[in-house]
Order: structure tokens, then C-alpha cells, then sequence
């Protein structure tokens, strides 16, 4: 395991929500310190369920399973695109979009960009709905091969 001077690429997970803006906020300003790299990743939940989504008692139109992924992946875009124009210019910056479990998907792309350093947000559920919903970032801290990084947002909750 790398020292705190010697990381050099910081993998920030995000997704769209308050949560990972502080996140990725912080994560930023630590690789301007470290005078580090990043890779911001946004995972995409592969959809389940049938190959059409609609709700027939809404009368809405179907929605091919492609067509939702690839609505996904431009979702995913945007976000990468605004959090990475906000920061832009401070340090070298790199965009992933990937399919699939996040957990997972955040693993291999820590391995597969040989990142020193993982930073995720937490929701900070507790009780029931964190035995229900379970913890990403718990669960990358477990397996990770790198340090991981999570922000709490304790205060965001309460505003």
C-alpha cells in the first residue's frame, strides 16, 4: 500500500445526488494536494425485469430495455460531464461510465486504472433500511486493494 505522498490516481464514485457532490468535491480537492490524477466513475444498474418497461395503467408507451440503458448512459454522461466541469482544469481528469453491479464495477475500475485511492459518498442510512439496501461503500471498503475514502454527510441529512 502506497503512502499519502505517493498517491498519485484517485478513483471518485459518484451518482447523481448531494451525497456524491460532496464526495466528489472533496475527493478533488485532495488529488489538487497530492497533486494527483482522477477517474470519476458513475455506475449504471443493469435494469430487470423485462425487455419492456411500461406502466399500462398510465398508458405509457413502452421503453425497450436497450433503449433504457442507453437513456442510462446519457445520464451518466451529463453528470460526469458537470461534476468534471466544475473542477476542471485543477487536475487531470478522466470519465468512466460502467453497466452493472456498482460494488463490482467500482473494484475493477480501481483495479483495471491502478488507482492508490478510492473516494465515495455515504448516504449514512442506518437501522432497517441499511440492513435492506446495504452499504456500496461498505462493501468496496471491504474488498478493496486501496485505501477507500468515505465521506459522510451526516449534516446533509439533517438540512
Amino acid at each position: 500500500m502506497k503512502t499519502l505522498n505517493q498517491i498519485t490516481k484517485i478513483l471518485i464514485a459518484v451518482e447523481d445526488s448531494q451525497y456524491s457532490e460532496r464526495a466528489a468535491g472533496y475527493g478533488f480537492d485532495l488529488a489538487e494536494k497530492l497533486n494527483a490524477s482522477v477517474a470519476l466513475l458513475h455506475v449504471n444498474e443493469v435494469p430487470v425485469g423485462t425487455s419492456y418497461i411500461a406502466d399500462p395503467m398510465l398508458n405509457e408507451s413502452q421503453v425497450v430495455l436497450p433503449d433504457l440503458i442507453q437513456m442510462q448512459d446519457e445520464s451518466s454522461r451529463k453528470l460526469l460531464d458537470r461534476i468534471s466541469e466544475v473542477y476542471a482544469g485543477r487536475v487531470p481528469t478522466y470519465t468512466y461510465t460502467k453497466l452493472g453491479n456498482p460494488r463490482d464495477e467500482i473494484l475493477a475500475t480501481a483495479e483495471e486504472w491502478e488507482a492508490d485511492m478510492i473516494i465515495l459518498g455515504t448516504h449514512g442510512r442506518t437501522g432497517f433500511d441499511h440492513f435492506i439496501s446495504g452499504s456500496v461503500s461498505e462493501k468496496v471498503a471491504r474488498k478493496a486493494k486501496c485505501p477507500v475514502l468515505i465521506i459522510p454527510n451526516k449534516d446533509l441529512e439533517e438540512e
